[in-house]
């Protein structure tokens, strides 16, 4: 089973994109982040006739989630633990697989900046809430896939240049710190369990010439279950969607389970 992520920075703006992705890499399921649309927005026809089945978790705007499947979605939407919590960050599907089920869930963490802030805390406590329900749901023994934007670079080795990274939320320690406490859960970052090499990245800024300069950072990630990794075969960067005309800042990454 192949079960990419995506953010893909404006679903409508990015439809031609989508269904090119979809064509091409053919996964079993696609986790979007960042849709900038209400549910009603989103270009189902589109998706819908490559066969896919749709879960979304849109806001008007800003943020939204969304999981693409070929199979049926049970979908559950919204991360647990804060009621007032009204931006639309996670999405969780349970998938047919085989004789069991995967589970997966798109999440679009918070970016943070500027750090000292409100928007950094509610990074660190939308962490928080995500360890704590990321701990129930390994209970289940699933086959569980963790897939999004975490806005995170968990390693020096994940920046082109990690000093200009350094007063930024997404390199600050704590942020750091509390992805290393979700990996401590028993997650597998699927892309580290494939290689060791420095200059994998799935995010380019669009200013300062960053795609040119391959001045990336790897901030989107897949994190397998123990019964997940225990069926990774591959991980692929598709960064050759991030040289398209218009394209969105992030590019796609996914893993192949056997089974």
């Amino acid at each position: 089973m192949r079960i990419a992520t995506w953010n893909v920075n404006s679903v409508r703006q990015r439809i031609g994109h989508l269904v090119d992705y979809l064509g091409e890499a053919k996964p079993d399921a696609l986790c979007l982040q960042e849709l900038k649309c209400q549910d009603e927005a989103f270009p189902r026809a589109e998706v819908e006739a490559l066969g896919y089945n749709i879960a979304v978790h849109g806001q008007k705007g800003f943020n939204g989630v969304a999981i693409l499947s070929k199979s049926p979605i049970e979908a559950t939407r919204g991360l647990p633990g804060d009621e007032t919590d009204v931006q639309s960050r996670y999405i969780e599907g349970v998938l047919p697989f085989g004789r069991e089920v995967l589970r997966v869930a798109s999440i679009y963490l918070p970016n943070g900046n500027p750090v000292g802030t409100e928007k950094f805390s509610y990074k660190l406590g939308f962490m928080d809430r995500l360890i704590r329900h990321a701990r129930r749901l390994l209970d289940f023994e699933e086959p569980l896939v963790l897939a999004g934007d975490f806005n995170v670079i968990p390693e020096p080795r994940d920046a082109a240049h990690p000093e200009a990274w350094v007063g930024d939320a997404l390199f600050q320690p704590e942020s750091r710190a509390k992805f290393r406490e979700l990996l401590a859960l028993g997650f597998t970052d699927a892309l580290r369990a494939s290689s060791d090499d420095s200059g994998l990245y799935t995010f380019w800024d669009y200013q300062a010439g960053s795609w040119q300069r391959d001045n990336g950072i790897r901030i989107d990630h897949l994190l397998l279950s123990p019964r997940a990794a225990d069926l990774l075969r591959g991980v692929t960067i598709d960064r050759a969607m991030r040289g398209r005309d218009k394209p969105s800042d992030h590019v796609p990454i996914r893993v192949d389970l056997a089974g």
